[in-house]
């Protein structure tokens, strides 16, 4: 599997940007090259070698979880870099480095900087087309969620907290297997948004208690053996108003009409406005903020990116998210979202049902 991984990326680098060889910083690339999570620095060159640059507290783990690779044990700093130059030498090489102090490190260090390429894409590129493994990888996570979800019918009720649901479901998750991702742009792993709170698309988990005539937003993301499923349900509690139903099933039109569009050829916009379509007819069109969805894998938010101008084609192995949302200030919110793989009519990963469960 990996060896593939190395060979497309490889292939993709050289085809737009004519390089030779390539190298990932990030862990998740790190990971799809070699299946070692941490820190270090992988380069692979057309010849086909792996090299595996870690520092000396990564050695042993990268030795034991690696395939294929050189490991090489480098100090952290200028040594590790050192080292990397040494490897890339003379050659064309593209990284997923973003990080810019470094980057000049690099420059100063080679003697032919021009040969340096500072671009994430060919890495994007070769992800977003998954293999057999991995979207069966994403399925289980997929799977799992769909267990939280049984356990949210059993356990929302009056006089739970946002944040109690959140410790019951990451406690549960763990136990299963899985594990939160982290967010640079939340404090939360997971959404749970109740009454007004979830008319903010990413509202952060508060301690406001669940009340009767609350619809309550839970937002799962997952990773199962390093890569990602995301879902989001709404529950109703005690008596909800008519506006209340009628929005969710405004919201569960246009999700399960999003669902139903995917397929092999279709834009990313093309989905989004077939979504958009059945909000807007139902005049809540300026209460949708945000995309349609967006690409899972090692990634929460990657490509491609499912919203209205992005002219991108979905292709066969691509595995995306739908969830349109209605939020209404102050009031309250409706979001559905599921895990879909392109691959004909079996494509969504997601069980739960999406019929409006009223809890109490």
């Amino acid at each position: 599997m990996h060896k593939i991984h190395r060979q497309n990326v490889l292939n993709c680098a050289k085809k737009r940007f004519g390089c030779d060889t390539i190298a990932a910083f990030s862990p998740e690339n790190i990971f799809y090259l070699t299946g070692f999570w941490g820190e270090g620095i992988t380069v692979i060159n057309e010849e086909g070698k792996t090299i595996l640059i870690t520092p000396r507290l990564e050695t042993e783990r990268a030795i034991n979880t690696s395939n294929d690779c050189d490991v090489v044990t480098a100090e952290r700093g200028g040594r590790l870099i050192s080292h990397f130059v040494s490897v890339i030498k003379n050659k064309k090489t593209c990284i997923d480095c973003l990080d810019h102090s470094i980057f000049e490190t690099l420059k100063q260090r080679l003697n032919n900087p021009q040969g340096l390429l500072t671009n994430n894409q060919p890495f994007f590129d070769a992800r977003m087309i998954k293999d057999e493994k991995e979207i069966s990888t994403i399925s289980k996570a997929a799977a799992i969620l769909d267990k939280l979800y049984e356990i949210c019918t059993e356990r929302i009720k009056e006089g739970l907290s946002e944040r109690r649901l959140q410790a019951i479901l990451i406690y549960q998750a763990m136990k299963l297997g899985a594990s939160p991702p982290s967010y640079r742009w939340t404090l939360d792993p997971l959404i749970i948004a109740s009454g007004p709170n979830g008319a903010q698309p990413h509202a952060q988990i508060s301690d406001r208690k669940f009340k009767s005539g609350d619809m309550i937003i839970v937002d799962l993301t997952l990773r199962h053996k390093g890569y990602i499923a995301d879902a989001t349900r709404t529950f109703g509690l005690g008596t909800i108003s008519n506006d209340m139903k009628k929005v969710y099933e405004v919201v569960r039109e246009s999700q399960e009409s999003g669902v139903k569009a995917v397929s092999d050829g279709v834009t990313c916009g093309d989905i989004d406005h077939t979504c958009r379509q059945v909000i807007q007819q139902s005049g809540f069109n300026e209460s949708f903020v945000h995309s349609t969805g967006h690409g899972i894998g090692l990634e929460v938010h990657e490509p491609p990116w499912i919203r209205v101008k992005n002219r991108q084609k979905i292709r066969n192995n691509m595995s995306i998210t739908i969830e349109p949302g209605i939020y209404l200030q102050d009031r309250f919110g409706v979001r559905i979202e599921d895990s879909v793989v392109v691959r004909g009519n079996e494509k969504n990963l997601c069980r739960f049902t999406k019929e409006l469960i009223v809890k109490g």
